[in-house]
């Protein structure tokens, strides 16, 4: 596990699995709690500390420590819109395939580091300095920060904060992610919210916002296409890089007539993955099947790298909304999608 696991959060786990509520976790109660809003920490059979968002209207979210890492996103009829592997390892140093993982500082295998980098499996902490939160009513939310370790330092020497912030209110989901460059030289980075998104059956969704975009295409060696066709539709494996994306995306899921929508800023790409059932059968911690209802749609800087300059800070978020929709086919109306199908 490393030298970076015995924290105050370990500290928390063990007295979590006793049975034990600690001044610890008061003081984390205290320091999470939004005025007039519920929320709780649990320590589930995994073992693995999650903090439970909930507001108003029934949604809820779900955060764990490890990773930093969305396990669960509810709207106010308690469906679940994140997918999570029915094989995925919830046992660390392993990341949790589903939900939406932080890759830093590397997406993809496109460095010399673990694929997408080593936030997802690390122990994050409470943020004990976070930003003022923008004054908005029925919104729960909670700060999490990442610093560099030791051990970190020996595979990517440099140091840095990556801070989270993960904000829950009516059918929408808000991630903010800043990185901080707290080192004495300039470093690079690549990034990505990877949304894994729960549908009914892939071969009924299509994602409209990303026609007659570039994208690299990871099957076929990273070469460049150019998108033609109107809208993405799938029926077979698809792990693509879209470039200079629009801010807004949506996922629509005919069968379950809603509409997901992917709005994003200061991530100027998205990744496209679906395994398909070949890739799916080669994994070791997704199932056979899975692939049937999950698609991956993320917030991402790929193509060019975040440069960073000493003790300067960069700014991304993402907003995921689930609106009812039965919107067949034509091209997507954005004031539709804002306002609701009717």
């Amino acid at each position: 596990m490393g030298s970076q696991y015995q924290t105050e959060n370990d500290n928390m786990c063990l007295e979590w699995r006793k049975g034990k509520v600690s001044p610890i976790v008061n003081s984390i109660r205290a320091r999470l709690r939004p005025k007039s809003m519920p929320f709780n920490i649990v320590n589930d059979g995994d073992g693995l500390p999650r903090i439970l968002l909930t507001e108003p209207s029934g949604s809820s979210a779900e955060v764990l420590l490890y990773g930093g890492q969305v396990v669960s996103w509810k709207n106010e009829k308690r469906e679940e819109l994140l997918f999570i592997s029915s094989k995925a390892i919830w046992k660390p140093p392993k990341a949790i395939m589903g939900g939406i993982p932080v890759c830093f500082p590397q997406f993809g295998t496109l460095g010399s580091l673990e694929q997408h980098g080593f936030a997802r499996n690390r122990m994050w902490s409470l943020d004990s300095d976070p930003s003022p939160l923008s004054p908005v009513n029925n919104q729960s939310s909670v700060d999490l920060i990442l610093k560099s370790t030791e051990e970190d330092l020996k595979t990517w020497p440099r140091s840095f904060e990556l801070r989270l912030r993960v904000s829950l209110s009516s059918s929408k989901l808000k991630i903010i992610t800043r990185v901080r460059n707290t080192d004495n030289k300039a470093f690079s980075f690549t990034l990505a919210l990877r949304n894994y998104l729960s549908v009914s059956d892939i071969s009924e969704v299509r994602v409209e916002g990303l026609e007659t975009l570039d994208y690299f295409d990871n099957l076929i060696q990273g070469k460049r296409f150019t998108e033609q066709a109107d809208a993405i539709t799938f029926d077979d494996e698809i792990d693509r890089v879209y470039l200079r994306t629009s801010t807004k995306i949506a996922i629509i899921d005919h069968e379950k007539k809603r509409t997901l929508v992917l709005q994003k800023d200061g991530m100027p790409d998205s990744a496209v993955w679906n395994p398909w059932a070949k890739k799916s059968k080669a994994l070791q911690d997704i199932g056979d099947e899975d692939y049937k209802t999950m698609l991956c749609v993320d917030s991402a800087a790929i193509e060019h790298p975040i440069v960073l300059k000493p003790f300067e800070e960069w700014k991304g978020h993402q907003e995921l909304s689930a609106v009812s929709s039965s919107y067949c086919s034509g091209q997507l109306d954005p004031q539709k999608v804002l306002n609701g199908f009717r």
